[in-house]
């Protein structure tokens, strides 16, 4: 599902050395598996997970997600692979503050193309499926913490990617609440067939996974079983 073969990355830095995020990363991801990437600030982890996205691009190497070679796609081929083949979730939520919990689940489906009832059904659907069926019509000022994941998870998964990609998504939640979440990661993955790329300080939610990938200095340290 998930392949790097020699991926590096690089910034430059105002009067000084460039930084390496990534060196030489060598990787394989199963389909349907469930990873956290974990590591100290710094590693390379978000780097990682922001090529897989084709939100940012490689130095060198080759990255495939589902069968597309993100280093060769254009900005139209990335514009794609973003809406249709990987979902992202952020830290920060980004949720459209003047929509509902339904209409911000429900938009890109509908920016996609979908027809109005086919995404009003995928949005209720998943709305329910995160438990948050009653809230839908809740703009996101109304909504807690663990109720706006909650959220841009369904949103994320409203045109049904088979990735998903998530930075510190229980960065900004209490424990209780970051629980509930990573819960739902696992099981709307597999209900789903969703392989999940999620990056995390926390070791409770890296020891969720099915497997944790271990990063420091830009190269990857430790692959779990």
């Amino acid at each position: 599902m998930i392949r790097l073969a020699s991926i590096r990355k690089s910034y430059g830095a105002a009067g000084g050395a460039p930084v390496h995020a990534l060196r030489a990363v060598d990787l394989e991801i199963a389909a349907g598996a469930f990873v956290a990437v974990t590591g100290p600030s710094g590693c390379g982890k978000s780097t990682l997970l922001h090529l897989l996205g084709g939100l940012d691009r490689p130095d060198g190497g080759e990255i495939f997600v589902a069968g597309r070679p993100v280093h060769a796609l254009d900005e139209h081929g990335l514009t794609e692979l973003r809406r249709a083949t990987v979902g992202i979730v952020f830290q920060f939520f980004n949720l459209l503050p003047t929509l509902t919990a339904f209409e911000n689940v429900e938009l890109p489906a509908l920016l996609q193309g979908l027809p109005a009832r086919e995404a009003r059904e995928r949005a209720a659907e998943l709305l329910e499926e995160v438990g948050l069926g009653a809230r839908a019509d809740h703009q996101p000022h109304q909504l807690s913490g663990g109720e706006m994941q909650r959220t841009a998870l369904a949103r994320a998964l409203v045109m049904k990617p088979p990735v998903l990609l998530a930075d510190e998504p229980t960065g900004n939640l209490d424990s209780e609440a970051s629980a509930k979440v990573v819960d739902l990661f696992r099981r709307l993955g597999a209900r789903h067939g969703t392989t999940i790329v999620m990056v995390t300080h926390s070791r409770e939610v890296a020891a969720a996974a099915d497997r944790e990938i271990a990063m420091r200095d830009g190269r990857i340290v430790g692959l779990g079983a």
